[in-house]
């Protein structure tokens, strides 16, 4: 059964303000790429309760679950401390998903509203990312175009307070065998054959609920 106690959320910001780099095209995605990376990254004869190629730990395979009364159906909770997204359904149950979340101090707990979601979304680091980890990030400075090596993956969920882009994402990852750990710069990861599947489901206007990690 879910419970407050144990959402606790990891989407911590993997962004802050994008870079503005002059010299550059803005990064694209090509659309008529999408279906095809969707095939690439989805397995053979998928079902989603079973299918594991990644070899990830069973109790981070989607799994439909008991909600607790008075959870707002369409919402998202994000509980850091096990590693799972829920996503509330109207019929009293959420689907359950493993996750990975930010390393270290990198995580932000909060209540954010969806105010846009993108399929294969372009990337590009900030200077805060690449001040803190040049090596990983200053070559992408310019921005990455949409892809199954885009570290968004193949779908993100964009995290706003208010009007504002906070700059935090839930989104698919190139390394799925993340899942469970603490691994990426800020946001909220899940495999992409796993947010594929979610991302019909999620309405914009929605709220993310990303709650305390361990330690906080």
């Amino acid at each position: 059964m879910l419970t407050r106690r144990h959402f606790v959320i990891s989407s911590a910001a993997l962004f802050s303000a994008p870079i503005a780099t002059p010299g550059f095209a803005d990064p694209i995605s090509d659309r008529s790429k999408w279906a095809s990376w969707d095939r690439r990254v989805t397995p053979a004869n998928y079902d989603p309760a079973t299918s594991n190629p990644w070899g990830l730990h069973r109790r981070f395979l989607p799994q439909l679950v008991q909600a607790n009364d008075g959870l707002t159906p369409g919402d998202i909770h994000v509980d850091a401390v096990a590693r799972y997204l829920y996503h509330i359904r109207g019929d009293g149950t959420a689907m359950r998903y493993g996750v990975a979340i930010a390393r270290g101090s990198l995580y932000e707990p909060g209540t954010y509203t969806i105010r846009r979601k993108a399929k294969w979304p372009t990337w590009r680091p900030t200077e805060a990312m690449i001040e803190r980890d040049p090596h990983l990030y200053e070559q992408h400075a310019e921005g990455m175009d949409g892809g199954p090596r885009n570290p968004l993956g193949s779908r993100a969920f964009y995290l706003f307070v208010g009007r504002r882009d906070t700059y935090l994402r839930i989104h698919g990852t190139p390394s799925p065998r993340s899942i469970g750990g603490r691994a990426s710069s800020g946001c909220v990861r899940m495999v992409m054959a796993h947010i594929i599947g979610l991302y019909d489901q999620v309405a914009t206007g929605s709220t993310a609920y990303l709650y305390a990690s361990e330690g906080a």
